[in-house]
């Protein structure tokens, strides 16, 4: 249901929401390693510029990114099915139903990995300040938030893929 102020939506339910028609923004051979990772972005359907909000799905053996840590943006997961393991640059978490951490932009590298047979889901949320850039510890990868909102990623010597 629309109004005449937003061409949003105003309420659905989350899990029939439309998953994201591209399974990762990052390059090859970084890509392939989302397999497994199904987002469905909530925050977009309704129109939100400030922060976005993912449902997301991690079958077994799937993480939810490359380990990283944003320079300006922060993030915010809570866990609503399975038990995923949160990885970080200071050790390991085992994460489990109605369980949540926070990373502040520049705080520490950290990713989510579904080491179970079950499925993992979880809500992420994380803010879209402009400027940002993301590192990548254990990766040959760097990348930089443009104007539009897309990412471009190059490699950490500064060649780009």
């Amino acid at each position: 249901m629309t109004d005449d102020k937003t061409t949003s939506t105003l309420a659905v339910t989350a899990a029939e929401a439309p998953e994201r028609a591209k399974r990762s923004n990052y390059p090859e051979p970084f890509a392939s390693r989302m397999a497994g990772r199904t987002k469905r972005p909530l925050g977009d359907l309704f129109g939100l510029r400030n922060f976005g909000v993912n449902l997301t799905r991690l079958a077994p053996g799937a993480q939810s990114a490359l380990m990283h840590v944003h320079s300006r943006q922060d993030e915010f997961v809570y866990v609503l099915e399975g038990r995923p393991t949160l990885v970080t640059d200071q050790g390991e978490v085992a994460l489990e139903p109605g369980m949540c951490a926070g990373f502040p932009a520049d705080g520490i590298a950290h990713h989510l990995v579904n080491r179970t047979t079950s499925d993992v889901v979880y809500l992420e949320i994380g803010d879209r300040t402009k400027g940002d850039m993301a590192t990548y510890p254990s990766d040959d990868l760097a990348a930089e938030l443009a104007p539009d909102g897309q990412w471009s990623f190059r490699h950490k010597d500064g060649r780009p893929y």
